[in-house]
């Protein structure tokens, strides 16, 4: 498959994948037909998903099976109204209608927005009337469906409600039953052009509304970097990516990049994150491949892997957050995988990376990923010399690179804010060092500046984390008069600590960062909280500590 779309499908260094990288994109690429259908002709057999529950239950589909219960979805959701350019919006969960549902969608034309359950009534009626979403398809679940029938009186676009059950309420109609009775396919003539919206996601934010990021039809060509060379799969890899179909970082792992690789993707379904169960799925089901956020590889180095047989796992990729190095050294002295980190965005594919030709540098991102021209901008707009602090920013001026979204839906003053005079702005800042490595400080309003220093948050978390007492932190900078800001941390303690909480240990924690990193980093101000503030998507909130520090 990798054949189809690229000139050269091996790389032996950096320097071969900068100069010979090459993604070739057809006509009115469609994934659903060029990859999917590809597939199910090419290699039937080949299973494409192994999903299990929490419950239990197991099944395994070969992309046969995919093609034919993609084109069964399809089928019925034309049989509702559904074509071309109508907006559809999932919340499922890790249920394999999710697949189902996204490829059929990708073969109508429509636009796909994936959603997190964890949506309130609020939001989906917000989500409704800035998208003018027409169908809904949900997990048949009470507290969902709930949320999703209340939001109706003030959500006049949506004509179709569709659950994939157990629950099927009045006004709602059954997906399965529906794709079991559907009339055979009959494929659109001509289901999109490239630059047409197939996907679109409404970023969880940490201030304001959430933008809603759209994306084009060559979006999933984009991560073909992401399945192929950086999580380094190929025809007989079986992928795990920890993700909730809600967010971006699933299409990254469960789906497109994996599949043109010909990776068989694992999913598994389940309501309560619980480290032993996941590394039970990866002993028991023989994961080769790992992704996931920081988060999760934290609660994982706490748990005795030497229980657990994790002799399939051989590469281990993380994003969501940045890397803190004492997490990468646990790891890699308990597993011997030397943890491969990777950064974007929901606006891009990967961005910067470690590829498996890259020795990593715990801590850093790694270089960048050649689809993108990346550089690093100063506040007076010069580029940033080696060492120096400045913005992650994508030059477009030959045009726009494969994977970087097409614009902020029915919002071009933000577009415009974000992505003007062929520079697309992250609002990430980072530093490089004289190798080409990335290495994250933090977003640029989180920047804090202390004394005439500049000081990113991420470094000071970093030192925090190697403290055994901390679990979680924050770093935010709170005014100061004499200084102009202050570092404050706000920190969760382990079990172990949490009795030890007083001016004893802040102090202990105070000295221990100065000894890790530069004196001046220190926090003055250290809080210890029972958890973070987190946005739906689990990112942490530091704007919410800064405002509440301000009050």
């Amino acid at each position: 498959m990798l054949e189809r779309f690229l000139n050269k499908t091996t790389f032996a260094s950096q320097k071969d994948f900068i100069e010979n990288l090459h993604i070739n994109v057809p006509e009115n690429f469609n994934f659903g037909y060029d990859v999917v259908d590809a597939w199910a002709e090419e290699a039937p057999d080949k299973k494409a998903l192994c999903w299990t529950n929490d419950q239990g239950q197991h099944i395994d589909f070969t992309f046969a099976d995919i093609k034919r219960y993609t084109d069964r979805t399809a089928s019925f959701f034309q049989s509702l109204g559904i074509g071309h350019g109508d907006m559809v919006m999932l919340i499922l969960k890790r249920r394999y209608e999710f697949w189902f549902s996204i490829i059929a969608l990708h073969k109508l034309g429509a636009v796909v927005i994936p959603a997190t359950h964890l949506l309130t009534k609020k939001d989906i009626v917000y989500r409704n009337r800035a998208a003018d979403i027409k169908m809904i398809v949900a997990a048949g679940e009470d507290l969902i469906l709930g949320h999703v029938t209340a939001a109706l009186p003030e959500s006049p676009s949506v004509e179709k409600l569709v659950s994939v059950g157990p629950l099927v309420p009045e006004g709602w109609v059954d997906f399965h039953d529906g794709i079991d009775h559907a009339a055979p396919f009959t494929h659109p003539a001509h289901p999109n052009s490239n630059d047409d919206i197939s996907l679109m996601y409404f970023t969880s934010g940490t201030t304001g509304n959430p933008k809603m990021v759209a994306h084009d039809f060559t979006y999933p060509l984009g991560h073909i970097v992401t399945g192929s060379f950086w999580h380094n799969l190929h025809g007989d890899s079986l992928h795990l990516t920890i993700a909730d179909t809600g967010w971006g970082k699933a299409v990254w792992g469960k789906l497109y990049g994996q599949w043109i690789a010909g990776a068989t993707v694992f999913v598994y379904d389940h309501e309560k994150f619980t480290p032993a169960d996941m590394l039970r799925m990866i002993q028991d089901y023989r994961i080769t491949s790992l992704c996931t956020p920081p988060t999760i590889f934290r609660f994982l180095i706490r748990e005795d892997l030497t229980k657990y047989d994790l002799s399939s796992l051989q590469y281990c990729t993380i994003a969501g957050e940045a890397l803190n190095p004492a997490v990468y050294e646990t790891f890699y002295k308990l597993t011997g995988i030397k943890l491969k980190e990777g950064f974007g965005q929901t606006e891009t594919t990967l961005t910067i990376a470690t590829y498996p030709w890259v020795e990593p540098k715990p801590g850093s991102m790694g270089i960048p990923n050649p689809q993108y021209d990346v550089d690093l901008l100063t506040p007076d707009g010069r580029s940033a010399e080696d060492g120096e602090q400045g913005q992650i920013v994508v030059r477009t001026t030959h045009g726009k690179p494969l994977g970087l979204f097409k614009e902020y839906y029915r919002d071009p003053v933000l577009t415009r804010e974000a992505w003007h005079d062929s520079i697309y702005y992250t609002g990430d800042v980072a530093w490089r060092d004289e190798d080409g490595y990335f290495w994250f400080v933090g977003r640029a309003d989180d920047v804090i500046k202390s004394s005439g220093y500049r000081i990113g948050p991420f470094e000071v978390e970093s030192a925090l984390m190697t403290h055994p007492a901390v679990v979680e932190c924050a770093i935010t900078g709170v005014p100061d008069e004499i200084r102009g800001q202050v570092v404050k941390a706000t920190i969760v303690l382990s079990k172990e600590y949490k009795e030890k909480a007083g001016e004893a240990l802040i102090r202990e924690i105070q000295d221990h960062v100065k000894r890790v990193t530069a004196p001046y980093k220190y926090p003055r101000i250290v809080e210890f909280v029972d958890e973070l503030p987190k946005t739906i998507s689990g990112k942490i909130r530091r704007v919410e500590i800064r405002d509440k520090e301000n009050k």
